[in-house]
């Protein structure tokens, strides 16, 4: 019988080590460390992925020096205290069969002020991407400490057990910003030549080896920004990683995509292709004789990775936000079950949505991740004694109450209303792009009929059903309906919209149901700023609708900005032909067109409209939990009924309420 994804799952050599797989959970900024150390949350986060079965894991950067601290969860810098801390993350990743690496960073001229307190030191003082400060021309003295400060962070890794670190020179950080003559203007021996350009690493990667000797892994970490011409081409990045290689200073790069100069392509969105930095790893694999070639960015699944693999184009793939959404990704792939992995949605949502608000990192579609200390990871111990499960509601609660609580062996049975499983989140993944969140649901049909869920379609629920199903446990996830009031946030004294009785007034999901027939022109009212409203929009002009965005937003997407893809939605609605007008709300509807408050000016205007689509907060569906507690029968409430919510939050409460039982 045939291995599978053979590629993938064949042993590879790195320095003394010996990688069981070619799959590396790459460096990302977790956010976990408390007081600047990292503790138990930290620990069984990485524990878990390496139970899990990744070959090679790169613990999230250290910033090597006070002026490169960018978060309120990064390390202490520059302080030995933290090495016992750091031991204990790297114990948990060796124990459970995994290299462990750590990636040093420095981000020079795009730091963190609130977090830093700290001049931003760059090597010519351009302006930060990160924030508004500006930075100051690093001093050749400042050169050095920086350089030091590198070689003292990887002894600190290699102290607390680390088998090597990975040097960052990626996004236009500091190393790359030496590296690239638009942000190196200097004219002494740091600039200029190539040789001089790429001095600051080759100080730093000679001096690591010479501190923490032959046996230590030195990797670097490399991206590529196409759409800049400002930024180094991908023949220049290979001209030098070819000369680092060719000096034996690299053990492995790892090539990934975007920079501070558009950080949205840095975790890409569904909105982008995937495997983008699979080029730029093909690029390098040409040029380099001694390292190993990661490809990293947008490569989500086992068949993505076997693919790039099989290609030639890199000798380890990388795949952070799919080993978030499923740990145990690289195990299931090799057990031949990766029809058993849950596939990430590349929403960004939990994890560097969370992360761009200064948060630890989760995972909307993986509620454990970040509580693998408290949940025992993303596996599920038996209960005591098996319970009769009744779940009403097969949205992502329901959905994920019912799959975990068959899961601990309770026998469960789910109770959906409509002829799909999915709720609203199946009409988010009808939207363009999203057809992930399908994919989604179709992994919680098989997990459900694996488990051999009663779930019942079709099935209305009322108070004076709910005996029949002699329950022990009954689980409420009736999900949130749209008002057809029309309310507006930012009118908070009108209840119901003037005009909404003329007609021609729809919900997002009567529109994505297609319950409704808006018209050619259409005037879509978004008030939150998200994929429910921006998604819709693009739904519509898709299918030849003319479209007109209003917000009480300065800008379209708003909600989107925390996870990098409202330009990327602008521009894709631009492209259609979208038009928005901003900080508007709508006074009355008048059937043919709506008046329109300006919040700026006190103005008002029309504007000509066949139809009018509310993506205003949804209401929770209570009626089946008010009859309940009516009859005074118990319940759990979970979901948009308990309060409407984004989508992350309901596979939260489905999963806790689950492991309650």
């Amino acid at each position: 019988m045939l291995k599978p994804f053979p590629h993938l799952f064949s042993p590879i050599r790195l320095r003394n080590c010996t990688l069981r797989n070619r799959i590396v959970f790459g460096a990302h900024t977790a956010n976990m460390a408390e007081d600047g150390v990292p503790g138990d949350r930290h620990v069984a986060y990485y524990a878990e992925r390496a139970i899990g079965g990744a070959g090679m894991i790169v613990v999230e950067p250290m910033p090597v020096h006070p002026a490169a601290v960018l978060t309120r969860g990064n390390f202490r810098p520059c302080d030995d205290s933290v090495i016992p801390h750091f031991k204990r993350v790297a114990d948990a990743i060796k124990a459970n069969g995994a290299v462990a690496i750590q990636q040093l960073y420095h981000v020079g001229a795009h730091g963190d002020s609130d977090n830093s307190y700290h001049p931003h030191w760059s090597p010519s003082g351009l302006p930060s991407y990160h924030d508004s400060d500006g930075s100051h021309a690093m001093s050749e003295a400042e050169i050095w400490e920086t350089i030091e400060s590198f070689v003292q962070a990887a002894r600190r890794c290699k102290e607390a057990g680390f088998d090597g670190v990975e040097v960052w020179a990626a996004y236009l950080g500091l190393v790359d910003q030496f590296w690239t003559p638009w942000s190196n203007r200097r004219e002494d021996d740091w600039g200029g030549s190539i040789e001089n350009r790429t001095r600051v690493s080759r100080e730093i990667m000679t001096r690591i080896r010479a501190t923490c000797g032959p046996d230590f892994i030195i990797g670097l970490a490399i991206s590529d920004e196409p759409d800049h011409d400002v930024a180094l081409s991908r023949d220049e990045l290979a001209k030098i990683v070819g000369l680092h290689d060719h000096l034996g200073l690299v053990d492995y790069v790892t090539c990934g995509s975007g920079s501070y100069l558009d950080f949205h392509k840095l975790m890409p969105t569904f909105v982008y292709p995937e495997k983008l930095g699979v080029d730029l790893a093909a690029a390098i694999k040409q040029v380099v004789k001694k390292a190993l070639v990661i490809a990293e960015s947008h490569i989500r699944t086992p068949d993505n990775a076997e693919t790039v693999l099989g290609e030639g184009a890199a000798d380890l793939v990388s795949i952070v936000r799919g080993q978030i959404a499923d740990p145990h990704l690289a195990r299931k792939a090799n057990e031949g079950r990766a029809e058993d992995i849950r596939g990430c949605i590349s929403c960004n949502q939990m994890c560097w949505g969370r992360r761009s608000r200064d948060y630890w990192i989760s995972c909307l579609i993986n509620p454990s991740a970040g509580r693998e200390f408290e949940w025992g990871g993303d596996r599920f111990t038996r209960a005591e004694r098996a319970k009769k499960v009744l779940v009403v509601g097969g949205g992502p609660a329901g959905l994920e109450a019912a799959r975990v609580a068959a899961e601990r062996g309770h026998k469960v049975v789910l109770a959906e209303a409509g002829s799909k499983l999915g709720g609203n989140f199946l009409l988010a993944g009808l939207q363009p792009r999203r057809a992930q969140i399908l994919d989604l649901l179709a992994w919680y049909e098989r997990q459900l009929e694996n488990l051999q869920v009663d779930v019942r379609l079709n099935s209305y629920v009322d108070a004076c059903d709910v005996p029949e199903f002699a329950a022990d446990v009954v689980i409420i996830a009736t999900g949130s309906y749209s008002p057809e009031t029309g309310f507006q946030k930012a009118m908070p004294g009108v209840a119901v919209l003037p005009g909404i009785e003329r007609g021609n007034v729809f919900s997002v999901e009567a529109v994505m149901a297609r319950q409704a027939r808006p018209g050619n022109r259409v005037l879509l009212l978004d008030e939150g700023g998200g994929w429910r409203g921006g998604g819709t929009a693009w739904k519509l002009a898709e299918e030849g609708h003319e479209v007109t965005l209003l917000s009480p937003d300065p800008f379209i997407a708003k909600e989107l900005q925390r996870t990098t893809a409202d330009v990327p939605l602008r521009r894709s609605l631009a492209k259609l032909g979208v038009k928005w007008l901003l900080e508007v709300s709508v006074v009355e509807w008048h059937g043919n067109g709506a008046t329109l408050l300006d919040h700026n000016t006190g103005e008002e205007r029309f504007v000509e409209g066949d139809g009018l689509v509310l993506a205003t907060t949804n209401m929770p569906t209570t009626w089946l939990a008010d009859e309940m507690r009516a009859s005074g029968i118990p319940f759990l409430l979970i979901g948009d009924c308990a309060g409407p919510r984004q989508a992350p939050y309901a596979f939260y409460e489905g999963r806790k309420a689950a492991l309650g039982l």
